[in-house]
């Protein structure tokens, strides 16, 4: 039960409802993350740190990066197949939202741009 509401409380925040739905497309990097969705890398840091805590996402490391994917793996195991459901609501609840849309536009334009991106 506390996995469930850990979370269902680390969706409670629009930023990480959008970043949920970026990283539905392709694994991105921290600077990836922060261009498509325009925020600071604090704060991107910070809210991709809560999803992964809260067992949405996987990290692995690719030369300098950081890099975030969903963790499919993860989500099939028996104790998190609640987790799955989750994700598909977050994309239902996405699929028409302007800002979301945009989203996903500045993240097809969006790179590693430093190796020292986190």
């Amino acid at each position: 039960m506390q996995d469930f509401i850990k979370a269902t409380a680390a969706l409670s925040d629009i930023t990480r409802l959008r970043m949920m739905n970026i990283l539905l497309i392709r694994e991105c990097c921290v600077c990836e993350v922060m261009q498509a969705l325009e925020i600071s890398q604090t704060r991107a840091s910070r809210n991709l740190s809560i999803l992964y805590d809260a067992g949405f996402l996987k990290q692995r490391k690719e030369g300098l990066w950081t890099v975030y994917s969903i963790d499919r793996e993860g989500i099939g195991k028996e104790n998190k197949k609640y987790l799955d459901n989750i994700i598909k609501a977050v994309s239902s609840a996405l699929e028409n939202s302007k800002t979301a849309e945009a989203d996903i536009a500045r993240l097809e334009k969006s790179k590693r741009i430093s190796p020292a991106c986190p």
